[in-house]
């Protein structure tokens, strides 16, 4: 069946028919006149004059009956058009340059019962649809999403430029100057659609993994009878707490749990600080020692596998920082949870002796040894670095320290080392030097340390395939990724004590120099405060070694004096300590003394030895830099406190550095930290 003919197309045609038709009857005529002779022609040429004219009325008339038809047929196509964005589904407005609605369609009608709607500023129908946020002629289009009578709507909005004769048509007062253009505006109701989504994202599996930290040492200081209760309450409580996220867990190991739940008991977690840390540490049957846990979480919203390698990730981060913690990973975000105790020293020698192994066949199998510690290096560091050159020589590897700058506080150590004529003049060698010894078979191993951003010479980490961690501080984010040897121990008292157990186990025919001792045992003096802080059976077991092969007390001793200007400064920062919270003293030290670093660690041990203070906070300003340092008694975590800003540490000993700051604002950053750490309730 044909379609309907259009009767102004069916006019049209006609219209152009005409000139046809009399083209035709020309030529026949003109035929006729070739044909016969010319008498005819007058009475021809009168013909023609008389079709002529009659086609020229019939052409005008035919000319005013189609702009008739034209007219008519555009302004109902206009008023189709109209009744059609009036009718139209979705909410759609006319606004001016001002964002004033000029014209709007029964759907936003309906959105708006009972307002005056004409001549309206937007925003005081959808507030979040400010003048200024409109879209501009070199952008001309923008997306938002609002939500109105308690329904999301996806809002968009085009800036639509228009003819003069439409601004006047458009707008009812004649005399306004406007800008020439308008903004179209529609709304979708995307409701729907965002609820899918909320609970798509909101079914999203978690995955966890679950540690008991000190697992045999807590079934140990049990009596036999009662370690399957202990056991028991252990598994009970784990349940418990799957069972309150409506999670399923297995138990895969005597000591591992694995839980699944879905990503909507997340934020419940969040609030609850995961309150099942204290549940764990609180049961108490008898042993002797607390019981602790530790979680890792992973978050992917791309696949299982990947899930559970954030989980993988998140569960080494909480034991890297000593356990009793939980960690969730969420995709590049890391967040912490827990902490409150201090790491517990482990009795086994099991996992000392492995990594002592490990790192004899990795020296092996390298042509040269790099050894790098922190930045301004202390003691410690430079005590370890030592230690680690000496297990480099024991198999006859060339080996040496990377160090730039000798502060205050190692100068006499290295002093030491330089005079004593029994090392190579390459034992310490810069940054340039290092680059220059790198190759496929070079071993760095870094000591004291496990932060990127804090390592002695950041940029040697990216020349070298085979690293080797050693550090004794809690893990952070900023760890140093994929290390063939990792092993970092938060309940160790120092890197030194760390490196002679590395020394014990790696070979039976170790000898160390009496200045090779004093240097490990002085790192461990200084991370002890002299044997009082952190100590454990390893600490003394490691200085009892060092002392068989010719450490010397008085010798260490001497590595700590300071002149009168130093201990001038530390005096006046403790006069002009502040009380915060009342049990919190912070000051600042002087940077115009040989090693400000070390007095503002001495000055924050020296503060804790004032009664009904329970945490110290000094900083010094070193070349634009702010160091803080920080110390506490064990019912403050100072590492958490730190943390906040960017640095960390120990429960009892921390640290951080910020830039940019002076130190009025780092001071209130530190005071703002304390208030956030007293709020959590850690």
């Amino acid at each position: 069946m044909k379609p309907k003919r259009d009767p102004l197309n069916k006019k049209i045609e006609n219209y152009f028919r005409y000139p046809i038709i009399y083209s035709i009857f020309i030529i026949v005529i003109v035929s006729i006149i070739v044909i016969r002779s010319r008498y005819e022609a007058y009475g021809i040429l009168i013909v023609i004059l008389i079709v002529g004219i009659g086609n020229a009325l019939l052409t005008y008339k035919a000319k005013k009956n189609l702009m008739i038809e034209v007219v008519d047929y555009a302004m109902n196509f206009c008023t189709s058009q109209k009744n059609f964005l009036y009718h139209f589904k979705l909410p759609y407005v006319i606004l001016d340059a001002e964002g004033r609605i000029q014209w709007f369609n029964e759907q936003f009608a309906h959105m708006n019962p009972n307002v005056k709607l004409m001549h309206k500023p937007i925003h005081a129908i959808i507030p979040k649809l400010e003048a200024a946020l409109f879209p501009s002629e070199q952008d001309p289009t923008i997306q938002d999403e609002v939500i109105i009578n308690d329904r999301i709507y996806k809002v968009m909005i085009q800036h639509l430029i228009l003819s003069e004769s439409l601004v006047h048509e458009l707008y009812t007062d004649k005399n306004r100057h406007d800008a020439g253009f308008v903004y179209a505006l529609y709304l979708m109701d995307i409701t729907h659609e965002v609820e899918l989504e909320q609970k798509n994202e909101e079914q999203k599996p978690i995955t966890g993994l679950l540690y008991i930290d000190n697992y045999e040492e807590a079934i140990n200081s049990i009596e036999d009878v009662r370690r399957p209760l202990l056991v028991a309450l252990i598994d009970r409580n784990i349940n418990k707490f799957a069972k309150s996220i409506e999670g399923i867990v297995r138990k895969f190991e005597k000591d591992k749990y694995m839980l699944m739940f879905q990503k909507k008991y997340l934020e419940q977690l969040h609030k609850d600080r995961f309150s099942i840390l204290d549940d764990i540490r609180n049961i108490n049957i008898g042993n002797e020692l607390p019981v602790t846990l530790s979680i890792g979480l992973g978050a992917n919203p791309f696949s299982f596998t990947q899930s559970l390698d954030h989980a993988r990730v998140a569960i080494d981060l909480a034991l890297g920082r000593g356990g009793d913690q939980a960690v969730i990973k969420e995709n590049d975000k890391f967040a912490f949870y827990g902490g409150k105790t201090r790491g517990i020293e482990t009795s086994t020698r099991v996992k000392a002796r492995i990594k002592a192994y490990a790192f004899r066949e990795l020296i092996e199998e390298s042509d040269r040894v790099l050894v790098m510690g922190h930045k301004l290096p202390d003691l410690d560091a430079l005590g370890a670095a030592i230690g680690v050159y000496n297990c480099a020589k024991l198999f006859d590897k060339p080996a040496h320290i990377v160090l730039k700058d000798v502060t205050t506080s190692i100068s006499t150590l290295y002093q030491r080392f330089v005079e004593s004529g029994d090392y190579n003049d390459d034992l310490f060698i810069g940054h340039e030097e290092a680059i220059g010894y790198v190759n496929t078979n070079t071993l760095l191993v870094i000591v004291d340390v496990n932060r990127v951003s804090y390592v002695e010479y950041p940029e040697l980490l990216e020349y070298v395939s085979k690293i080797v961690v050693f550090d004794h501080h809690r893990v952070t984010t900023d760890k140093i990724e994929n290390p063939v040897l990792s092993y970092v121990e938060p309940y160790a008292s120092s890197a030194c004590e760390m490196v002679t157990e590395i020394l014990r186990y790696i070979s039976d025919k170790v000898k160390l120099r009496p200045l090779e001792a004093d240097a490990l045992f002085s790192g461990i003096t200084l991370d002890t405060k002299n044997f009082v802080v952190k100590t454990g059976v390893k600490t003394f077991e490691a200085a009892a070694y060092l002392k068989r092969h010719g450490a010397d007390v008085i010798r260490v001793r001497k590595l700590f004096r300071n002149d009168m200007a130093s201990y001038k400064a530390r005096a006046t920062a403790v006069r002009d300590s502040e009380i915060y919270r009342d049990k919190m003293a912070i000051t600042v030290c002087p940077s115009d003394i040989g090693n400000p670093i070390l007095i503002t660690a001495q000055t924050a041990d020296e503060l804790l030895n004032i009664s009904g203070i329970k945490a110290s906070f000094v900083l010094t300003n070193i070349e634009g830099t702010i160091y803080i340092s920080a110390r506490s008694f064990d019912d403050i975590n100072v590492q958490l406190i730190m943390e906040k800003l960017g640095g960390g540490g120990h429960l009892s000993v921390a640290g951080a550095q910020l830039r940019d700051y002076t130190i009025e604002d780092a001071i209130q950053v530190i005071k703002k930290s304390i208030d956030e750490y007293i709020e959590e309730g850690e």
